[in-house]
Formats: C-alpha cells, structure tokens, sequence
C-alpha cells in the first residue's frame, strides 16, 4: 500500500471520530501514540532489538483488548510513557486518551496493526505522516495551520541558506518541524556527508523549540518517522523568549507565530502565579516591546553564532513599524548583514491576508563600520496572485528568486525587474527606516478583476484596525491613563 494510499485510509478514520466531537488534531496525535507503540514492537520481534518502552506500557498489552477494557489500559499506558524522558517523552507528552468510544479506538488499533511500519522505507512513513500534518493544516477551524510554512517557501529558504553538515540548525518556533525536516534533507545530500562519520553526526546538528505541548508532540513524530533522532528528542516544549539558554546556533531556520502580543506567566518557586506579563524582560534584548515577532527577531539575533546565517519569515509590521520596530531595524543593519529581503505574495498562507516576508542576514563581528553594505529586495508579490486551491504555491515559482539570490556568490547578484540593491545610505534616509519598499507598478490599481479577494481584503483591515489600537494604548500607557 503506498503513501497516498495509507493518508486516505487513516484520514477517512477521522471524519468518523469527528463527529464525536474528536478533534483532527487529537486524532493525530492518537496516531503518534499508537503508530510508535507498534514499530517499538516491530523493532523487538522483526530485529531483535529491546523495546524502548518499559513493561506494561507495550503494544502487545493493548492490541488484543476491546472494550472497556481497552480504554483502562491504554488510559494508564499513556499516563505511564508521559513520564519518560527523552523521545518517549516528547511524544507522549501530556498524553491522554481522546477516544472515549472503545468501538472506535479498537477500530484503530486494528487499522495500525494491518501495517508493517518499520519495514516502510523512511520517506514512505514520513510522507504518510507529512500527508496527515497538511490535512490537519487546511482545516483551518482548528487553527492548525498557523503552524504550517508552504513548503515552497521553506525548500527556497534552505536552498539559498545552503547549510553544510558540520553546522548547527535551530528553529525557536518549529512547529511540525517542516523547517528542521527541510535542513536535513538537504544536508544529508551534501558531499561532505558521504564520509559516514560526517552522516552519523549530522542528526545531532538539529534542535527546535516550540510553547504548545501539542505541536512538540507531533514534530517529534514526524522526526522520527524521518530517521532524524534516537532515544532522546531534538525538540522540546518551552516559550523560547524567555531566554537564550547560553547557546547558540550556526543556522537559524524558522517562522515565528503571526499575531502582535503574547501573554506569559511568571510563577513563584511554589507554584503561585506572581505576576502575567506580554513584554520580556530580558538583558540580552535591547528594546523592551509586546510585539513578538520584533521580540522573536531580537531572540533570533541574540542566538546566533558568530557568522552565523538566519532567514526568517515575518510579517509586514517588522519592516515599518516605529518605535521599537525602528530601533531593531537599526541595529540589524548596523550590528549584521541584512543582505536579502523576500516579499511573499499574499495566498500562500492558510490564515487569509498574510502579508510576509523572508528577511536573511548573517551575524558579524563588532566592528565600527555597519556590516550591512546594500539590502537586495526580491519582489514576489506584486502581480502575483495565489490561492491555497485553486493556484497554490509550487516550488517552481520560486524558481528565479533563487538563481538571483547566487547562495555562496553574493557579490554576483544582478539586478532584474524583481530583484533591486538598496545601498545602506539610502536605507538609513527613509523615515524611520521604512523598508516596506516597493517599485512594481499593481496592475490591480487599474483593473477591478484582479484585486484581492473580499476575506483578504478585510484580513486586511482587520489587521490595520489592530496595529492603530496597539499604538492608541501605547500612548495611553505614555500618559498614565
């Protein structure tokens, strides 16, 4: 049975847990569950390996119940693998059981058990699991495809990035790990990763953090079914703002939640909540503001090791705002070399009327002069129309940002119609460093049929309406009102 075949074949499964009230997202991770469960059990009897779960918490304890019987046991074999560490942990964190129908969870222990597992080649599982994660992200109800990058955008990202083997690649927002996943794809195919020294290393060169509990679960999966870690996980639960954690990383992959504030909570050593604020105090950031991209921006230029290179998607905002948005920008251009800026086209995104862009720069030592010399922006935006059905993003489109970007010859860029050089000067003159710049003519300005659609239109405004109040309560506070 091929991938497409296996997505379908479980997917049709969670319509039917749908309406009771399971969410795609729960019934996902069911799948996790069960589907590591089975291939621990898979390596035990087909390679003679131990299992890396303890006993009592196996597959073979559950796979012949039904009933009420099944339910108890595998409600306490959840509760026991949620306090392991490692893999076991990040998969089985905060794990409970979700179907409450003993019908319906034995209907899926069966239907993962009709499978072999560990006898798919690697592709074949992280594809099947990929597949589950993109069904998930297009129910746009369940809000999961906020975590969701096109997966254009991120192969372009890592192609122009270009890591090598020998480099450490982090993603403090990883989401499902789409960024990790593409980084090691590429790697693994790098000449340097032939020696096998080289190649058994390179799993350890990835990391990614990520705040929901949930969405760690499922990128710690979806790693592992791609062969990219062992007994212990490359990724973990944790807000990532809240500090660098004394390390640093040579390759910065990541798109960081869309949205302007985040709330956290600081609680005491007894476990009473002390206070719950929305800017991050910390000493290694050099503006304090609530707005979380320019503080993911600030957490990112912070994490980076010297030399080191980043390319990060966020939105509009980041690039005009005043304020703290100004002061960043500066110290962006001055302290690195912000080279590259990619305008995304609008309806690329599952959340509609995104406006983004992908900013690279590479971290430089301290010196007098700015390390930014021009800023090349590559227009993909202007006349561009995309939808996530009717004419989605394909890697092809991307196609000539990335011959222009020249990965590794920078100092051979040309300038086209989409691809123009600002020198740093010109830059630093615009009212308050505005680089929200644009040069294409919109021919949607003159023709009606080609303006945006009516929900981007007022995503749009939304958006607008958002931003004023932001700044109306940041001069209320100034007031002391």
């Amino acid at each position: 049975m091929n991938a497409q075949t296996l997505v379908a074949k479980v997917w049709n499964f969670a319509h039917v847990l749908r309406d009771q009230g399971v969410s795609y997202q729960a019934y996902i991770s069911q799948i996790s569950y069960l589907l590591f469960l089975k291939m621990d059990e898979e390596r035990v009897t087909q390679i003679g390996e131990a299992s890396m779960l303890p006993e009592g918490a196996r597959w073979g304890d559950i796979k012949d119940l039904s009933g009420e019987t099944l339910n108890a046991a595998y409600g306490k074999l959840l509760d026991t693998l949620s306090k392991q560490g490692g893999i076991i942990g990040a998969i089985f964190l905060k794990a409970q059981n979700e179907i409450q129908d003993p019908a319906k969870l034995k209907r899926l222990v069966g239907l993962i058990d009709g499978e072999v597992w560990l006898g798919l080649p690697v592709d074949v599982k992280g594809d099947i699991y990929e597949g589950l994660l993109a069904r998930n992200a297009e129910d746009v109800k369940s809000g999961a495809g906020q975590y969701f990058t096109p997966r254009p955008v991120i192969e372009a990202m890592v192609q122009a990035v270009d890591p090598e083997p020998h480099q450490s690649v982090h993603d403090p927002a990883c989401g499902t790990a789409g960024f990790l996943l593409a980084a090691w794809e590429h790697m693994k195919k790098h000449p340097k990763a032939r020696d096998r020294a080289t190649y058994s290393a390179l799993k350890n060169k990835f990391s990614g953090v990520d705040i929901v509990p949930e969405v760690v679960r499922l990128a710690a999966m979806n790693l592992y079914l791609h062969g990219i870690t062992g007994v212990e996980s490359i990724v973990e639960a944790k807000d990532a703002l809240l500090g660098a954690g004394g390390k640093s990383f040579d390759i910065v992959l990541t798109n960081p939640p869309f949205g302007r504030k985040q709330s956290y909570r600081i609680v005491r050593d007894d476990g009473e909540i002390d206070s719950e604020r929305e800017d991050y105090d910390r000493q290694d950031f050099f503006v304090t503001t609530s707005n979380k991209q320019l503080n993911f921006l600030q957490h990112i230029m912070t994490v980076l090791a010297p030399n080191g290179e980043a390319a990060v998607v966020l939105p509009d905002n980041v690039l005009f705002e005043g304020g703290a948005g100004e002061t960043i920008r500066r110290r962006l251009l001055r302290n690195f070399d912000f080279h590259t800026l990619l305008r995304l086209p609008t309806g690329i995104f599952y959340k509609q009327g995104v406006k983004a862009n992908v900013l690279f720069f590479d971290k430089k030592p301290p010196s007098d002069a700015a390390a930014t010399k021009d800023l090349w922006i590559y227009d993909l935006r202007t006349n561009q129309r995309f939808t996530l059905k009717e004419r989605p993003m394909v890697r092809a489109d991307l196609d000539d940002f990335v011959a222009c970007y020249r990965s590794g010859r920078l100092f051979e860029r040309e300038e086209s119609e989409r691809f123009r050089r600002f020198p740093l000067d010109a830059l630093l003159a615009r009212d308050k460093v505005n680089l929200d710049i644009f040069w294409l003519k919109d021919d949607a300005l003159d023709d009606p049929d080609l303006l945006p659609a009516p929900d981007e239109v007022a995503a749009e405004i939304v958006e607008s309406l958002e931003a004023a109040l932001e700044r109306f309560r940041g001069v209320a506070a100034a007031l002391g009102t």
